[in-house]
């Protein structure tokens, strides 16, 4: 039985119940909200529901509170109690905590998955970085967000799809292939004059050295326009083949990796001849622009320009078409601040196209700031450029990284702590979660070489201990969590439940043995700290961080 789901049921017949019955007048009922209470005293869920619907039966909340407590009955029902303005606190009998946890413990690693939805197909497109130098700090974040989003709406019970749209067929790639150019002239004793909008990192010099290495100085035999193609796809190739490596060292895969290349330019035509049958595309100046302002963007938009090349947004339109062509229900892109204004075209765009723009949604990513010391890290030690996703998790690890990263909401700045990051000690928030896995595993190895063992059914009314009441319910909630975590695309959210639980568990730790006491009690303690041990793994496996067995 789902508590939750049976008090709520519960409230809403009751409230029906009385509106029959004369005692409540009609009206449209609100959302039922249950929480627990911060203290035991009062009760096990508490409820504004009677002051949510003081407007709909135009009562007292207290008089609502009172018609409703009066029709509420059940055998899993101790009490009920109206406190305050209006709240209703329910007392539930003692055995509905321990019949629902057994229900838990008898999941096993089931429990945290939620039943599939009929909700249709969503694809979570995120990064989508250009394949033109190494990741930095902010497209981590914004990696460690997308996985966990895909993560967390698989365990809702969501049909998802992860893709990585690759920009490759952008002025970005004839600029890396000039700056390789460049590199491997000088590299060769040429002097050249480096491109003024050329990439400066490191990396370009390397990529530049490993062809030498490979190839010697056959290349100077070829005119530059031969050069640059030959080095376009040889850098195009290297730069994404080291991105790959990264992401999946940061526990970030994708099921699709789309090309751009793949949309010139066949797809672009098809897009802007559909916009131009709907009359929403019309010419000046030479450039064919988007008519956006009739869907709400605040100007009207170039797609293709006076020379007859595309614009970003051209591809950007074909690209999008595609996806709803894919048949996806929802579309998620998880894009950075710099792209706010980018929105609203994007979406004017598909709906000019006949698309419902509302199946479309961009979470923008809040830019990431790193301190060390206190004082702000502009700039990498090792290569005075920006710090790279790799130089990160080389300093502070990938599980410390993703879950700093996943602490707070997407949408608000970040200041990353990397001294705290690094800490082996209870301040540092990853660290004391997974200290709480490994105890847990600890007593797991101490039960086995005393021979404890769960029974088929442990006696888990034993479990009387406010520590492991708390636990308990904790746990309970976990389903719920998920999804409404789910519902609100909030990775953040099963960060705190997975610190929360921590929490509980080692206060329970401090204060209740297992080891040495009564054996019926010891067996019921070691099914509690299963199940921790479970909920702990899985809320960490949606943020993409292990659960180790050892620390």
């Amino acid at each position: 039985m789902d508590i939750k789901e049976t008090l709520t049921k519960a409230i809403l017949d009751a409230a029906r119940a009385a509106i029959e019955a004369g005692e409540l007048p009609a009206g449209e009922l609100p959302e039922v909200v249950l929480e627990v209470p911060p203290e035991k005293a009062f009760g096990d869920f508490a409820t504004n529901f009677a002051m949510q619907s003081a407007r709909v039966f135009h009562k007292s909340p207290r008089q609502i509170a009172e018609v409703i407590s009066a029709r509420i009955a059940g055998d899993w029902l101790d009490h009920t109690q109206i406190a305050g303005p209006g709240f209703l606190n329910f007392y539930l009998k003692s055995n509905v905590l321990y019949d629902s946890f057994a229900q838990i413990l008898a999941a096993g690693e089931a429990f945290g998955q939620l039943p599939k939805k009929d909700a249709g197909r969503i694809q979570v497109e995120y990064v989508s970085a250009n394949p033109t130098g190494p990741l930095h700090v902010g497209h981590g974040r914004g990696a460690a967000a997308g996985s966990a989003l895909v993560n967390l709406l698989r365990a809702a019970g969501y049909d998802v799809e992860s893709e990585y749209y690759i920009n490759d067929a952008g002025n970005q790639m004839n600029i890396l292939a000039a700056s390789v150019n460049a590199r491997y002239l000088e590299l060769l004793g040429k002097e050249v004059t480096f491109p003024k909008n050329g990439y400066h990192g490191a990396d370009i010099i390397d990529t530049a050295k490993r062809i030498i290495k490979k190839d010697g100085d056959k290349y100077l035999a070829l005119s530059e326009e031969e050069r640059l193609e030959i080095f376009k796809d040889l850098a195009y190739k290297e730069k994404l083949a080291l991105l790959k490596e990264d992401l999946a060292a940061f526990h970030v895969t994708f099921d699709n990796w789309f090309s751009e290349r793949t949309l010139h330019p066949d797809a672009i035509r098809a897009a802007v001849e559909k916009l131009k049958a709907t009359g929403n595309i019309y010419e000046k100046d030479g450039a064919l622009w988007l008519k956006s302002t009739a869907y709400g963007d605040d100007k009207d938009r170039v797609v293709i320009r006076d020379n007859g090349v595309p614009t970003y947004l051209a591809a950007d339109i074909a690209y999008h078409d595609n996806k709803y062509a894919r048949g996806f229900e929802r579309l998620i892109n998880i894009w950075g601040a710099d792209h706010h204004g980018y929105v609203c075209r994007v979406k004017a765009a598909m709906s000019a196209l006949g698309h419902d723009a509302d199946k479309l949604t961009v979470l923008l990513l809040q830019m990431v700031a790193l301190y060390r010391d206190g004082e702000l890290v502009k700039m990498s030690k090792r290569t005075g450029q920006s710090v790279t996703l790799n130089e990160l998790m080389e300093e502070v690890g990938t599980d410390a990284a993703r879950y700093f990263f996943l602490m707070r909401s997407l949408d608000s700045q970040l200041d990353f702590d990397l001294d705290l990051a690094k800490k082996k000690s209870n301040d540092n928030p990853v660290y004391y979660i997974q200290y709480a896995h490994a105890r847990i595993m600890s007593i797991f190895r101490q039960a086995e070489e005393a021979g404890l063992k769960l029974s088929a059914k442990p006696g888990l009314s034993l479990l009387t201990d406010a520590s492991e009441v708390e636990l308990i319910k904790k746990i309970e909630e976990y389903p719920e969590e998920i999804d409404r975590a789910a519902s609100d695309y909030a990775p953040q959210r099963i960060a705190r439940y997975a610190y929360d639980i921590a929490a509980l568990f080692h206060s329970f730790y401090n204060k209740c043995r297992i080891m040495g006491t009564e054996p019926q009690l010891a067996e019921a303690r070691l099914a509690l700290v299963t199940v921790t041990a479970h909920v702990i793994r899985h809320s960490l496996g949606i943020l993409g961080v292990s659960a180790p067995e050892h620390m």
